[in-house]
């Protein structure tokens, strides 16, 4: 899909420390027909705010006031040494709550973010209407890699750095030929790119370790009996042995929530909100007009 309505405003918030987030925030159409339940859009591990473009727009068009944020060290907002545990990155989602007064909103993650958001409902569950996991939220590393060293190894990224932006942007292309020209655009926005036209990740390597450790280290299956927000998951399978995978942390997951709901797309890619950002703004939405949110 294009991207359509009217864009968002990009603004910066202060969280603490001198920290500051960089986020993009959307006006909700008073032509849409939704209850105004504002939703705050949390991306994964090393991307950016821009990967929620279309799922924001939608949103804002049925009637909700939107933001999606760049995480501390990603995308352009601030990038302290520290930080990059999930107990502050969770603090630095309440800031945002803070400073855009939103009462009872639907913090949405990808990945990784599912995840934090879904340690923000466990800590400030209260504040919260409910919390969505896309692709995200279940993710349970210590069953896959019982050792730090194992997970590190294998789930490192990539040494980008020096490679030109452009060879990038075609293996995005080849591997992604269903996206449209804005989610590509959106993804090399985790990118800085040097007057030579080479490449480096927004989010510095040791920074990306300490999330990915925080990660590692976060077991959802002891956090989601806890909550007592309504969670919703929408998981990608993509035929491959790490959707079966996430199939049995989704299992795993349905049974402990007390008011949940799993919906799975396929085939899906890992960015389903990039993918298929219509699908996705779909599912929120109507968990808004059947009640599902508190």
């Amino acid at each position: 899909m294009t991207l359509d309505g009217a864009p968002p405003t990009a603004r910066r918030l202060e969280v603490g420390g001198g920290v500051g987030l960089h986020c993009l925030e959307w006006r909700a159409d008073p032509a849409g027909d939704g209850a105004r339940t504002p939703f705050l859009l949390v991306h994964g591990l090393a991307s950016n705010c821009r990967t929620w473009e279309a799922v924001g727009g939608l949103l804002a068009a049925a009637g909700h006031p939107v933001v999606a944020l760049d995480q501390r060290g990603h995308g352009r907002s601030d990038e302290p040494d520290g930080g990059y545990d999930f107990a502050t990155l969770c603090n630095d989602l309440e800031a945002v709550l803070d400073a855009l007064d939103y009462g009872q909103a639907v913090v949405v993650g990808q990945s990784t973010g599912g995840n934090i958001a879904v340690e923000l409902a466990r800590r400030a569950g209260g504040r919260l209407a409910g919390v969505a996991g896309v692709d995200g939220g279940t993710i349970e590393l210590q069953q896959r890699w019982p050792r730090w060293e194992d997970c590190a190894e294998v789930l490192a990224p990539p040494q980008l750095a020096g490679t030109p932006v452009d060879e990038i942007a075609g293996h995005l292309r080849r591997a992604h030929p269903d996206w449209d020209d804005w989610g590509i655009d959106a993804t090399l926005a985790n990118l800085e790119v040097a007057a030579d036209g080479t490449a480096r990740a927004r989010l510095l390597r040791d920074h990306h370790m300490l999330v990915l450790r925080s990660l590692w280290e976060h077991r959802p299956s002891a956090v989601l009996p806890e909550l007592d927000v309504p969670v919703l998951l929408v998981l990608a399978d993509g035929g491959d042995a790490w959707s079966a995978g996430k199939r049995a942390d989704a299992d795993r997951a349905a049974k402990l929530l007390r008011h949940g709901r799993v919906h799975w797309v396929s085939p899906a890619d890992h960015d389903i909100h990039v993918q298929q950002p219509a699908k996705v703004a779909g599912f929120l939405v109507d968990a808004v007009v059947d009640g599902f949110w508190r």
